[in-house]
């Protein structure tokens, strides 16, 4: 897997000149022509990025559906993250990139709060689509940190700093806009999450894991792990994890009042390796053992 591993060398990339500060930079797309190199069929970038494209041509995937959109897209990715550029398919338009190095995070807050931004963890195609009202807000943040980065001094990180603190607030806030604008669409998918799960618990799915994980659910949704815990968090109030506890837990209770199995027998028939795994988490959500609850039952 090839890595872009400094600012410097995603300039070069893009046929730009070096960057004004070594760890952070705004890219204007229309200024940028991406170079025909191999790196670009599979690649990974050891910095931040924040793409704020307009007037982005065809379709935006979002998950495993598409839609059009003809106003802003806003998509982040994490370093390390695998990524591929179709060069003889890509239409980006106009818009901008900024790009920071984790190292110009170090001995300041946002080093530590950055990892609780969940949408740098999302898959890229779970993008964020602006009105032309919030686009102009982060174009204004986009603007003064270009400028901060014209003259460096001691002032220079506090201030960018600052101001990329601000735009990932903006952020957070569209992502829960878009969450509750797409309400019909969640509604389509909270329904077939809880017959995914319905059919775990049932025995009737396809593909049948020892013990129902996050993972799995995310998979058969076709979303990302932390899109599909947002996503549940933000009309639920519980995330993936809690709601596969839940469901579970109930489904013990159900074979603890009804059926003479023994707790290992349906700690096994829930997907468990170990039953005290099971009696452990029991005991965690309801203040009783299997066999306390059960005894307190009958």
């Amino acid at each position: 897997m090839n890595a872009i591993n400094t600012i410097s060398e995603f300039h070069r990339l893009l046929s730009l000149p070096e960057p004004r500060h070594p760890l952070v930079s705004v890219i204007n797309l229309a200024e940028s022509i991406f170079l025909e190199d191999d790196v670009w069929k599979g690649f990974v970038n050891r910095f931040y990025c924040v793409a704020l494209k307009r007037e982005a041509k065809g379709k935006i995937r979002y998950g495993q559906q598409h839609y059009d959109y003809d106003k802003g897209v806003l998509s982040f990715t994490a370093p390390n993250q695998v990524q591929y550029l179709d060069l003889n398919n890509m239409e980006c338009g106009s818009g901008y990139l900024l790009i920071f190095h984790p190292d110009f995070l170090l001995a300041h807050p946002l080093a530590t709060q950055i990892n609780s931004y969940s949408f740098f963890s999302y898959a890229v195609n779970e993008a964020l689509h602006l009105s032309a009202e919030e686009e102009d807000d982060l174009f204004a943040i986009l603007n003064k940190i270009d400028k901060e980065c014209l003259h460096i001094d001691k002032h220079t990180q506090e201030i960018t700093l600052s101001q990329i603190e601000l735009l990932l607030n903006y952020s957070n806030r569209f992502y829960e806009r878009q969450f509750i604008t797409r309400k019909n669409h969640n509604h389509q998918l909270l329904a077939k999450f809880e017959r995914l799960i319905d059919e775990y618990f049932d025995g009737k799915a396809k593909t049948q894991p020892e013990l129902l994980t996050v993972q799995h659910m995310a998979q058969l949704m076709n979303l990302s792990p932390n899109y599909l815990s947002d996503l549940l968090r933000m009309h639920t109030g519980q995330n993936t994890q809690q709601h596969i506890h839940q469901r579970l837990i109930e489904k013990a209770k159900e074979k603890l009042s009804t059926t003479n199995l023994s707790v290992s027998e349906i700690a096994y028939a829930l997907g468990f390796e170990h039953a005290q795994s099971f009696s452990t988490l029991f005991k965690k959500k309801t203040s009783l053992s299997p066999l306390e609850f059960r005894q307190a039952f009958n």
